[in-house]
């Protein structure tokens, strides 16, 4: 069988999948006599990569999967198909999600510390309803509280393919000239409660990337005032300028 076919074959399933598809269950589509193997197939997403270089859509390998995606170039544009206004998350709650991504594994007492304020409940309720955080354990301190990390499913929604395809948050904060508004469609459920200031972007969107930015300010000092506090040097992971995938149905 010719490797267009098998290509095209995948094409189709991409599409029709319109969710990550991982390379095993790619490989489930063919019977056993046409399937190739994992490298094959490797090889065929690559190429099939390739064909849609400076197209409208590309192909991404998030977590879960690979997937079709709209460019960020052409982002705003589409965004005009869902004339829905989406309702909006607090700087809070973004604040709150990119310590979760840079410090992971991280207790609510240490957003507390970095941040300044204490954790809004709803903020947290929020992000896992999100399935974008989960508890990953538990600290072995008085207490034993809660550990947040991030999820797959995190990772699919900002196209990541891992937590280190994050940057490092000094390549992060010399990015001056990045000003991604990313729809983040969802709801505050209470967030904006906390502290007026950090009121949420309007018309739907948040400026995701100068919250992370202040963050990042926020967690080097607080790496700094704290260097010898052992809980509060939890190892922490590489970040990003994040992308945001195109809507899902259920948004």
């Amino acid at each position: 069988m010719s490797d267009s076919y098998l290509k095209n074959v995948v094409e189709a399933a991409l599409l029709a999948a319109a969710r990550p598809v991982p390379v095993a269950e790619l490989l489930q589509i063919f019977d056993e006599q046409t399937r190739p193997t994992p490298k094959q197939m490797r090889a065929l997403l690559e190429e099939l990569t390739a064909d849609y270089a400076g197209r409208g859509v590309t192909i991404k390998e998030t977590a879960n999967g690979f997937r079709f995606q709209v460019r960020n170039e052409f982002a705003q544009e589409v965004s005009r198909l869902w004339p829905d206004r989406p309702r909006k998350y607090s700087r809070a709650l973004l604040e709150t999600l990119a310590l979760i991504a840079y410090r992971q594994p991280i207790t609510r007492a240490e957003i507390e510390h970095v941040r300044g304020v204490a954790v809004n409940p709803e903020i947290v309720k929020t992000l896992m309803e999100r399935n974008w955080v989960r508890v990953v354990g538990h600290r072995d301190v008085p207490g034993h509280p809660e550990l947040l990390g991030t999820t797959a499913e995190f990772l699919d929604y900002f196209s990541l393919k891992s937590i280190e395809d994050l940057p490092p948050l000094a390549d992060l904060k010399s990015l001056s000239d990045l000003n991604l508004q990313l729809p983040l469609p969802g709801t505050t459920d209470g967030a904006g409660t906390e502290a007026g200031a950090e009121g949420a972007a309007d018309a739907g969107e948040v400026a995701l990337v100068p919250a992370i930015e202040d963050s990042a300010d926020k967690l080097d000092a607080a790496a700094d005032d704290d260097a010898d506090d052992e809980e509060l040097n939890a190892p922490g992971s590489s970040a990003s300028g994040l992308v945001a995938a195109p809507p899902n149905a259920e948004d």
